[in-house]
């Protein structure tokens, strides 16, 4: 089912060509040097392809909420889920919209320098000039208050949000957001997730933190519940 995402009014590159791109439940808002529409469904077309045609002969892709073991030759993106989601200690299919992102984004950027790409609040992006990451945390106060400044020394960077209170996303946790910053998009997809379960209320902040330290290859992190926030790493933040 198609869900308006209102919160994409409040990104704002104007020095970039916006489009979407949406195939089923995919819906990537990117932006880019020009127009690359076309360029963009082939390659979502591609990867959900390979995804589905992998469930259909391993159904617990799909359902399974641990980790699963890499068997060799399965697609790239198959397998870059599978080795996010070990990382993170959470099922494959939690990396899947960072994963198609960080996918999409390595198919296009040949075609265009300043890249980026959103989906369903996971972004993936490379820039000539810094950027600010708007974060959408729901109901709190701090909702689109606050933002990621990213310099473009610091890309390509994925950028991962995950709520237990905004969304249809699976989350065990109710944080009004957990935005993950690492090199991959399907990393910081999978650890959001992972550090979104263990957040049931502003007590556990501070618990997650420490969890998550421990990930290799997390950069930063930032949790946000009602009017409370917590955050970690080498993350540069400014007022929207």
């Amino acid at each position: 089912m198609y869900e308006k995402r209102a919160y994409r009014n409040m990104i704002k590159t104007d020095d970039l060509i916006k489009f979407e791109v949406i195939v089923k439940e995919t819906d990537l808002l990117i932006r880019a040097e020009k127009d690359l529409s076309q360029e963009a469904i082939e390659s979502v077309l591609k990867y959900r392809h390979q995804i589905e045609g992998y469930i259909k002969i391993n159904p617990s892709f799909q359902t399974s909420l641990i980790p699963l073991e890499e068997e060799i030759g399965s697609p790239e993106i198959i397998r870059k889920m599978i080795r996010s989601s070990r990382l993170a200690n959470v099922g494959p299919m939690a990396s899947v919209a960072g994963a198609i992102a960080e996918s999409v984004y390595n198919d296009l950027y040949p075609f265009s320098r300043e890249l980026i790409i959103e989906n369903g609040g996971d972004i993936f992006l490379s820039s000539l000039r810094e950027r600010v990451v708007g974060i959408y945390a729901g109901k709190s106060p701090l909702s689109l208050k606050i933002g990621i400044v990213i310099s473009p020394e610091e890309t390509p960077i994925g950028i991962c949000t995950s709520s237990g209170t905004v969304g249809h996303s699976l989350s065990f946790g109710r944080a009004d957001a957990v935005c993950i910053v690492s090199k991959s998009a399907a990393l910081s997809d999978a650890i959001a997730t992972y550090i979104g379960n263990i957040v049931k209320d502003e007590r556990d902040i501070e618990l997650a933190l420490n969890i998550g330290q421990s990930i290799p290859g997390l950069l930063g992190m930032i949790i946000i519940v009602g009017k409370n926030m917590g955050i970690w790493g080498n993350i540069r933040l400014t007022q929207l």
